[in-house]
């Protein structure tokens, strides 16, 4: 149904990718149900030049996935309670990722929201437009365990 974007689209220069993405699905399957998001919105970090990268303090542990291959996923915490989905970009040595901000949700029956009650397609009616990073990242379950996942040659 979704086809699987390839590493060598991550490959690509972070500003490019971020633009790319606007339209491509995120794809996420929770207690057996597909819930995608058609991505609305999202945020590059262009290497470690770039100041509002975390990557620009150095190689770290927590960034170390950072400098990994393109196709990453780089999920971090932030304010100790919302986590924060990136994909990593660009070429293997090279710290640069975008922010997944918002999806427009189109199939969430099935999926209850963390802190609301029912499905989220009965709490948003036809369809939800997550908007935030740590909104998105809550609603679709996504957390620490999924950093350094290869979502390229991962299903």
């Amino acid at each position: 149904m979704y086809k699987k974007i390839t590493t060598e689209f991550f490959a690509k220069p972070t500003l490019r990718v971020a633009r790319d993405l606007l339209g491509k699905y995120l794809v996420r399957k929770i207690g057996g149900k597909v819930i995608a998001g058609k991505i609305i919105e999202t945020e590059a970090y262009c290497g470690p030049y770039d100041l509002a990268s975390h990557a620009s303090k150095g190689r770290t542990k927590r960034t170390e996935v950072m400098f990994g291959k393109p196709g990453l996923l780089y999920v971090y915490m932030i304010y100790g309670m919302y986590y924060c989905l990136n994909i990593v970009t660009e070429k293997e040595g090279y710290p640069a990722a975008v922010l997944i901000r918002a999806v427009d949700l189109k199939n969430c029956n099935g999926v209850k929201p963390r802190g609301g009650h029912g499905t989220l397609a009965q709490a948003f009616t036809f369809h939800a437009t997550l908007r935030g990073p740590g909104k998105l990242c809550r609603e679709l379950k996504i957390d620490k365990k999924l950093n350094d996942l290869d979502i390229c040659n991962n299903d």
